[in-house]
């Protein structure tokens, strides 16, 4: 008969010390008290009046590239000019490096739109708070699951289920992050375009609409992350009995 696997008692002693944070009271009043309170918090800002512009022409930024006076060309038709032009261009020519382009901006450098660089700087914190905090909750579920057994695993199931809310939880929150950053590069490469070709106004309305797009989309993040305080706080406290003791003789299959 195989022997039991034997651990390090003092390795033991390391791993349990690390994973006392993901036990009992820490974890707990997260959910009883943290999640109420972020919830509530999250609420008042969605009111700010920041938040609340049904005007979106407000959001707007000025591009800060003025449209450059058209270049006239003249033509000659009489021939006379045609030495010097010819000199002309061999002179261009000679003075032709090889590289890219740089296009510099008259009036210094493109900024962002200020107004929502400032309402993404006050909801990434948010973000990266609500991720680190399911992570904690949902590590904690985890090491209540009891050792594999046949029947009465209705108890089981429940923290199953609440793990999995977690997980989809950290990972809807993590994507958020991920549509700030092509926010911001697909509003930089179009002022490139603007930069290079200043004269279509298309480019242009493009920007205003992305930043009105992304004013939206700030919002309901925020909205959002709201939201999931209020589901996971309403759904792991309507289960707790069974998520803390999901067998009746929990006290002895407990790792």
């Amino acid at each position: 008969m195989a022997s039991l696997l034997k651990v390090d008692p003092e390795v033991k002693l390391k791993v349990r010390c690390c994973s006392r944070p993901l036990h009992g009271s820490s974890a707990e009043d997260l959910v009883a008290n943290f999640f109420p309170k972020k919830l509530l918090e999250l609420d008042g800002f969605l009111k700010e009046p920041i938040l609340n512009i049904h005007d979106l022409t407000q959001i707007h930024s000025d591009m800060n590239l003025p449209v450059p006076d058209p270049i006239l060309l003249t033509n000659s038709h009489d021939g006379l000019d045609g030495p010097n032009m010819k000199k002309r261009k061999l002179e261009d020519r000679e003075e032709t490096f090889q590289g890219t382009k740089v296009f510099v901006m008259p009036n210094g450098m493109l900024k962002s739109n200020q107004q929502l660089v400032d309402i993404i700087e006050k909801v990434k914190p948010e973000i990266r708070l609500l991720i680190e905090k399911c992570n904690t909750v949902k590590m904690w579920v985890q090491l209540l699951i009891p050792r594999i057994e046949d029947g009465n695993n209705f108890g089981v199931s429940i923290q199953e289920e609440t793990v999995a809310e977690l997980r989809t939880v950290e990972s809807e929150a993590a994507s958020y992050l991920d549509q700030i950053s092509r926010y911001y590069i697909t509003r930089a490469k179009l002022v490139s375009k603007i930069a290079k070709y200043p004269h279509v106004e298309d480019y242009r309305r493009t920007v205003t609409e992305i930043d009105e797009k992304e004013y939206i989309s700030l919002r309901l993040i925020i909205s959002e992350l709201r939201n999931q305080y209020v589901t996971l706080h309403d759904m792991i406290l309507k289960n707790i009995e069974k998520i803390k003791r999901p067998r009746s003789s929990n006290a002895e299959t407990l790792y």
